[in-house]
């Protein structure tokens, strides 16, 4: 089965994936303008009408500025825990409420399908009302994501070594992030346990626990002010040579663009 995955974004200003096959189409998160959602689809000659579902990882404006719009300007179902359901109806960012109608509950670990996508969600620790990843296959192939993450945890970890395709937060360079303008209790919350990933802790856990199906890492998440996709990569690079992956041979890495949209990755 032929799975085809693009970014449309992915930042602190906004997320977006689209995951499809020949017959289903779905957005994990949907954090960036509807405008720039119908330009992109516009551009790339994609079915915005055609999208099945929409997931969401959790309540964070990044993640959900568009839902509401998707869910009843356009009638796609929405996906998410009761918590995050509760925590987009409080959110400034949300101006279009999510009617029952639009709203499909779920329950971390529990496997449900949309159409060729057999979909599980799972816990990460992060800090919005609530918060997971999703593994999703469709044939063969299995994607983890796992956009915002303070760090790994054994149930993270257990979804990533299912992975053949891995969108992984590397958000920030541990220099960077103190050496750089952010107030102290910003800094701390970005680096504490359920704030964000940096680069080297990411590739410091994947190349001691690499996982044996990998294909694809996509590094996401990237901070605008305290990194860069070159030193994203090369912190990568580096920790894998060191355990003798060797990537372009071994596997392949790409950085995600924060605010532009990926090449459409179609995965045979």
């Amino acid at each position: 089965m032929t799975v085809k995955f693009m970014s449309l974004a992915s930042g602190s200003s906004g997320n977006c994936y689209y995951l499809a096959t020949d017959n289903t189409a779905i957005l994990v998160d949907a954090g960036i303008g509807i405008r720039t959602i119908k330009k992109v689809f516009k551009e790339r000659m994609l079915n915005l009408e055609g999208i099945q579902a929409v997931l969401v990882t959790h309540d964070h404006a990044d993640h959900i500025k568009a839902v509401g719009h998707l869910g009843e300007k356009h009638g796609i179902p929405v996906y998410t825990t009761p918590e995050i359901h509760e925590g987009m109806k409080h959110s400034y960012c949300m101006t279009e409420r999510l009617s029952p109608e639009r709203t499909r509950f779920i329950r971390k670990e529990e496997t449900f399908s949309v159409g060729d996508f057999t979909i599980t969600c799972f816990e990460v620790p992060h800090d919005g009302t609530d918060n997971v990843g999703y593994c999703i296959t469709a044939g063969d192939k299995t994607f983890s994501f796992l956009t915002d993450i303070g760090h790994i945890t054994p149930t993270a970890s257990r979804f990533i070594q299912q992975a053949d395709y891995l969108i992984l937060e590397a958000n920030y360079d541990d220099s960077m992030l103190q050496m750089g303008p952010y107030p102290q209790h910003l800094k701390e919350r970005i680096a504490g346990p359920n704030g964000h990933m940096s680069n080297h802790e990411m590739a410091d856990y994947l190349s001691h626990h690499f996982p044996q199906r990998l294909k694809h890492l996509w590094l996401c998440h990237l901070s605008k002010d305290n990194n860069h996709p070159e030193l994203a990569f090369k912190t990568v690079e580096l920790a894998f040579r060191q355990e003798n992956i060797i990537v372009g041979k071994d596997v392949e890495v790409t950085p995600l663009k924060r605010t532009t949209p990926s090449e459409m990755y179609i995965l045979e």
